[in-house]
């Protein structure tokens, strides 16, 4: 019987049975070899601080928040996992672009076989690396945020947090002609990474006033835009004191609430910069007819099987799937343990 692991509570991972539910005409059924998790978002569910801000509402789009007196559930149940690659082992009788046997990538929790439409799935050309498959997702946020920064050819760029988005903003950075590209980190390895993909300088902001040292690197005017995607408060706050005059604010990450310590009232408020709060699955686009996240999704997927993007270096460590019990939780809990976890299923065959 197939296995998918399951976030059963804050912290606490098992790995559970299912069955394959039949196939419907316009489906395929996908034998995982590989997969990747999706660090921001999954900590959430992982950690719970999702939970504490209570339900969503659809309708007034905000977070309903815990009624007075209610403790917040310990015992829940979340997928963890975010991307998956593997051949396709059966099609619907609908389904005439996919065949039985090619490698494709698709959204999915870590588990063994995935039953998913065929218009979801997104076919590896010959030769594209798994990793970088798998870093379609974070690349769509990643592409989502220089657009939404409206970032032009020789801007100057800051990325703050250089986990998988991150990482993948310093690419299309490059791609998109900013200069210089400031990277920080305060993991020497991911500033090693950010510096390989294209980053002009890679700064820890543990070691210096983040902040000042933006505006002394661009001759004290300070960067155009300001990328945030390590859910830091003091990244945050050293993007405001970083940024130029009436330039952009990007913030992308999904942190748990801030502690004290966030000045909107110092260089915030006197410089003027524009406050963007960016998510690329947030629907309309701010482009929107002509760009949605499918189109962001194109885009990434062309880079990536073109070899313009890469995941190779960003999905690290890679386990096997019956490590995970213990990796998850290790990788979770240290930045310096990797920066996109990836796993490679018990069926994998060589690509």
């Amino acid at each position: 019987m197939p296995h998918k692991l399951m976030c059963v509570g804050r912290g606490r991972l098992a790995w559970q049975p299912y069955d394959d539910e039949p196939l419907a005409p316009d489906q395929v059924r996908v034998r995982a070899t590989y997969g990747a998790a999706k660090h921001g978002t999954e900590m959430s569910l992982f950690k719970g601080y999702a939970l504490d801000r209570g339900p969503w509402d659809e309708d007034l789009l905000l977070f309903r928040g815990l009624p007075d007196g209610q403790s917040r559930a310990e015992a829940y149940q979340a997928a963890l996992g975010n991307m998956i690659v593997g051949p396709v082992i059966e099609r619907g009788a609908a389904v005439t672009d996919l065949a039985v046997g090619q490698r494709v990538c698709l959204y999915s929790g870590f588990r063994d076989t995935v039953t998913a439409r065929a218009t979801s799935c997104w076919r590896l050309p010959d030769g594209m690396p798994w990793q970088s498959a798998v870093c379609l997702d974070p690349a769509d946020f990643a592409l989502g945020a220089v657009r939404d920064g409206h970032v032009r050819a020789g801007d100057a760029v800051a990325v703050f947090g250089l986990g998988a988005i991150g990482l993948m903003v310093v690419q299309i950075l490059r791609l998109a002609g900013a200069t210089p590209i400031l990277a920080l980190d305060p993991v020497a390895a991911r500033r090693d990474l950010a510096l390989s993909l294209g980053a002009d300088v890679a700064l820890d902001p543990a070691a210096c006033d983040a902040g000042l040292e933006l505006k002394q690197r661009t001759g004290g005017r300070g960067v155009d835009v300001a990328i945030e995607y390590s859910g830091a408060r003091a990244a945050l706050q050293a993007c405001f004191r970083g940024v130029a005059y009436g330039g952009t604010v990007v913030a992308g990450a999904y942190p748990a609430p801030y502690g004290s310590g966030l000045d909107l009232g110092a260089e915030a408020h006197m410089n003027a910069p524009t406050l963007v709060f960016s998510r690329a699955c947030s629907e309309p686009n701010r482009d929107y007819p002509r760009w949605d996240e499918r189109r962001l999704m194109e885009t990434c997927w062309r880079w990536l099987a073109e070899g313009r993007l890469t995941g190779e270096p960003i999905v690290q460590p890679i386990v096997a799937a019956d490590e995970l019990l213990e990796a998850y939780p290790r990788v979770a809990g240290d930045p310096d343990a990797g920066v996109k976890l990836g796993v490679v299923f018990p069926s994998v065959e060589e690509a």
